[in-house]
């Protein structure tokens, strides 16, 4: 099973139908789920231990009980568990030569995690984990309890009590966040999963290519709403889910200021897409375990017109810049707060009136990691803004451009979010990214 990954996208891409020109194969369900567990595999025998060791824990215990699991270990189970099964505990021990995985449970969690509970022996859960933290005497025992993070907060008020009042004093003192350690398996990215990552940013591109189309936009007859709803019913079509409810809205010519927040606080109101709207979309989808999250933007050709007006051509283009600049300023080391302020005052300095509010991008939609600026504040955010860009990291590269439009007597702004993979030198668009504006209908080549 281990080149599974790799020769069965090979194969199913050659023989396997396609749902639209350029669209990656699907893979059914049995597959996915042997893909999953090939990657969490590698995860947990290459990548767990360094984290690990970088931060000095030798053990990790994460807890949950059904339905209510830690982000965490929602993101270690095996394909076939969808949820922890009544309490579950993992415990991963560094003894120095490899970090054993061990689950406090009567089975094995698939193949990743050998099973130790002797019910016979210790009836009681906790002191069949008490029993392990003893027998392997840890300098420290990370827990799952963080102030920045949610994703890093899984231990329930209940779970922890409960452990205190199991643990021994000297245990106890051995108590630290795994923070740091937990968002370091849920941000980092391996080769197997940029493998297929590449690939499922290309779905969700296509899906938006479909979207803003004449396959989709019937000018004068298609609603916003309309367009939401035919994404929604084309990820289900297509076997996948949305981790959000996407959004369409429209700037034009008319005396109202779009007001780009909108998007943020509230649904934007359904309006009939005309001839020269200016339309605009977020989207991503969900898939072998990993998200998308993008913005595009397309034009509606009047009758009259085969391409898109000059103006907002050169528009496009500031937003396209300001993805660089932004890019540009990612260094390895440096926080979040420090790459925006550096990324905001280069834009301000060729010109571009930017706002940026970007996040990492992986397991979760809007995942662990460094905050580069939020949509309602431009300056340093407590906490996730602090926390380093490193290496084998992912991000959606998510922001706007106002440009003000001497044609419609307004400002727009041009809203655009892409997905992208920073390897710890330099950074690349995960599938590329949108650099020209989609005209609809697409000119025919007759007229």
């Amino acid at each position: 099973m281990r080149n599974l990954l790799f020769s069965t996208l090979l194969i199913l891409s050659l023989t396997s139908q396609v749902f639209c020109q350029h669209m990656p194969v699907i893979l059914n369900e049995q597959t996915r789920a042997e893909v999953i567990d090939e990657i969490l595999e590698d995860r947990m025998q290459n990548l767990l231990p360094k984290l690990m060791r970088a931060e000095g824990i030798d053990m990790w215990v994460i807890i949950s009980r059904e339905y209510n699991e830690d982000p965490v270990m929602k993101t270690m189970l095996p394909a076939v568990w969808l949820s922890a099964r009544r309490r579950t505990i993992f415990v991963f021990f560094d003894n120095g030569k490899e970090v054993e995985r061990l689950a406090i449970a009567r089975y094995d969690v698939g193949h990743l995690l050998k099973g130790t509970w002797d019910l016979n022996n210790y009836p009681n859960q906790w002191e069949a984990l008490i029993k392990t933290i003893k027998e392997k005497n840890p300098k420290k025992i990370a827990l799952d309890f963080s102030k920045n993070y949610g994703h890093a907060d899984g231990l329930t008020y209940t779970e922890h009590t409960e452990l205190m009042q199991m643990l021994p004093e000297t245990e106890k003192k051995k108590i630290v966040s795994a923070e740091n350690l937990a968002v370091g398996w849920l941000e980092t990215r391996t080769p197997k999963e940029m493998e297929i990552y590449e690939q499922i940013g290309r779905i969700s591109h296509q899906i938006i290519d479909e979207a803003f189309s004449e396959k989709v936009i019937q000018p004068g007859v298609t609603s916003t709403d309309d367009v939401v709803w035919w994404l929604r019913q084309k990820v289900t079509d297509l076997g996948l889910e949305t981790w959000f409810h996407p959004t369409v809205d429209v700037q034009r010519f008319d005396p109202e200021n779009f007001d780009h927040l909108r998007a943020f606080s509230k649904k934007p109101e359904k309006q009939i897409i005309k001839g020269g709207d200016l339309i605009h979309c977020d989207f991503g989808i969900s898939y072998l375990r990993l998200n998308t999250d993008h913005q595009q933007i397309g034009y509606i050709l009047k009758p009259n017109e085969t391409e898109i007006p000059e103006f907002l051509t050169k528009a496009y283009t500031q937003g396209n810049r300001l993805q660089e600049i932004l890019t540009e300023n990612f260094k390895a080391g440096l926080s979040g707060n420090e790459i925006l302020k550096n990324a905001l005052a280069q834009s301000k300095t060729e010109g571009i009136n930017g706002t940026i509010y970007t996040h990492p991008i992986g397991v979760h939609g809007h995942a662990a990691g460094p905050t580069i600026g939020m949509w309602d504040n431009q300056g340093p955010t407590k906490g996730p803004g602090d926390y380093p860009l490193k290496p084998n990291t992912a991000y959606s590269i998510e922001l706007n451009a106002a440009v003000e439009i001497t044609e419609w007597k307004k400002t727009i702004r041009i809203m655009l979010e892409e997905n992208g993979y920073f390897d710890g030198t330099g950074f690349r668009f995960i599938d590329g990214r949108q650099r020209e504006i989609l005209p609809i209908p697409r000119p025919s080549k007759n007229y």
